[in-house]
């Protein structure tokens, strides 16, 4: 089983580079790897902490019967850098997926990599907003990918509600497609 999470943990920071690959080669083509991550002490790389933590989650699904799962967020083994998350839907659905997120200091964003049982992946950006949420958006594939992102909203030391909206077109409003609230362990 450790060989596993090894495994996952190896794959999922090749993917976060990846998808930080774009993002780098439009800030400069001439920044060093520690310019790009800095000593992760900055106040930037914190902007997520509230996140960090053991959490139980509840939701109602689109069906109306309750949910439950967990989701378990860590700095390990990636020290100050990375966040690592670590989601299960059990007991109500068999959805298992992990995401990887890192502050790359020369965009001043915030990068995410998700990936899950199903065979999902995507690749998110953004930050803190000056309401108080901290949101991180879908890149879109090509003018066909859906609009996507996720909002951590009412964001307490014991709690938080994460919301994953989608929208039809550039123009249609933002919709509620799942709403989490976690609560810490």
């Amino acid at each position: 089983m450790q060989k596993k999470s090894l495994f996952m943990a190896f794959i999922a920071a090749l993917v976060l580079n990846a998808c930080a690959e774009k993002t780098t080669t439009e800030v400069s083509e001439n920044v060093s790897p520690t310019e790009l991550s800095g000593n992760c002490a900055d106040a930037e790389y914190r902007e997520l902490d509230f996140w960090v933590g053991s959490w139980e989650l509840s939701w109602t699904g689109q069906d109306g019967k309750q949910g439950r799962g967990t989701n378990l967020i860590s700095h390990n083994p990636y020290g100050n850098c990375v966040i690592k998350e670590e989601f299960n839907g059990a007991p109500t659905m068999q959805f298992k997926g992990m995401s990887v997120s890192t502050y790359l200091k020369p965009a001043k964003l915030w990068r995410q990599a998700w990936v899950d049982d199903s065979g999902g992946f995507f690749s998110l950006y953004g930050g803190p907003q000056d309401d108080g949420t901290f949101q991180l958006d879908m890149e879109r594939v090509n003018d066909q990918g859906p609009y996507r992102r996720m909002i951590w909203k009412n964001i307490e030391t014991d709690s938080l509600d994460w919301h994953w909206q989608g929208k039809a077109d550039e123009e249609a409003e933002w919709g509620d497609l799942w709403v989490i609230h976690y609560s810490r362990q």
